[in-house]
């Protein structure tokens, strides 16, 4: 009867890598915050008197106020749905800001060539204390993967009881789970970008017909050329409504495919971490097909 081998995971350590701990109150803080702000930048800004000419004395939490004296406070008349697009407005820039810093520090710091090189190159002396140091000096997510594999390389040097294909699988399963918690990390609140580049056509669009609805009932209660101007006006009101909307969304759209396309390249750079962590720490390829080679003799 053929002896059956274990299989080459059977007795690798499971990984040292721990998730990360981070605070979603931004995630919840930011959008209530901005929608409120967007709120007292239209009714006391926007909305102020001193910029009609019929301002509205009840004020309230939707004064009527007519006859804007300029477009900014013309806008304020494109009606209730104008405070939330100026809220998804302001969520764009917070988000974006907030993913540019994330972005950035998880770059590290200096040149990620640079930082492989310095790696490689004490590796090649047998110097693997001075490579998890070079880890340490760059402080981004690259450097991170690499400093788990490289951990995990430094336990693999004495481990006796396993076999070269496990030491392999034992360092990339290390580097795996590693990449695995750094990227989801940096793909935070990229949805608020992805849900605002359609949600805030369609909320402008809301707004439109809206202003539209208000412009028709008013032209049919009052009739004649006073009513048609009085159309005019509310069609220019509404129309405030559909191009702070496509604003918002063009915005939203291009910050989300700059930071997609970094993140991706991001990506591609912790992948050429792994490879070396691999490659160059463990000669996979010479282990693995020597181990080939004496399985096939």
């Amino acid at each position: 009867m053929a002896e059956i081998k274990p299989t080459a995971t059977a007795s690798v350590k499971a990984t040292s890598v721990q998730p990360k701990k981070s605070s979603n109150a931004i995630s919840w803080i930011a959008p209530v915050f901005c929608i409120v702000a967007g709120y007292a930048i239209w009714r006391f800004m926007m909305g102020n008197p001193s910029g009609f000419n019929e301002p509205d004395p009840s004020g309230g939490f939707w004064p009527h106020h007519k006859g804007p004296k300029d477009a900014f406070s013309a806008i304020y008349e494109g009606g209730i749905i104008v405070p939330l697009l100026i809220g998804m407005l302001l969520i764009v820039i917070v988000f974006s800001i907030e993913r540019f810093l994330t972005i950035r520090k998880a770059l590290g710091n200096g040149s990620i060539s640079d930082f492989i090189r310095k790696v490689q190159y004490h590796l090649a002396n047998r110097n693997v204390d001075a490579a998890l140091s070079e880890c340490d000096k760059q402080r981004g997510s690259v450097g991170n993967v690499m400093k788990a594999g490289l951990r995990r390389y430094k336990e693999m040097i004495n481990e006796g009881g396993l076999n070269t294909e496990q030491k392999v699988v034992s360092i990339q399963k290390e580097v795996e789970e590693a990449t695995a918690l750094e990227l989801p990390m940096l793909q935070k609140n990229l949805v608020f970008l992805s849900t605002i580049t359609s949600v805030g056509t369609l909320v402008a669009l809301l707004g439109t017909v809206l202003g539209m609805i208000r412009s028709f009932a008013a032209l049919g209660q009052d009739g004649g050329a006073g009513a048609a101007r009085n159309l005019a006006v509310g069609i220019s009101e509404a129309l405030y409504n559909t191009a702070l909307g496509i604003g918002t969304s063009a915005l939203a759209l291009i910050m989300y495919n700059v930071f997609t396309t970094t993140l991706m390249s991001l990506a591609l750079r912790l992948l050429k971490a792994l490879l070396h962590c691999i490659n160059n720490t463990v000669r996979t390829r010479n282990w693995v097909w020597n181990f080939v080679m004496n399985s096939s003799n």
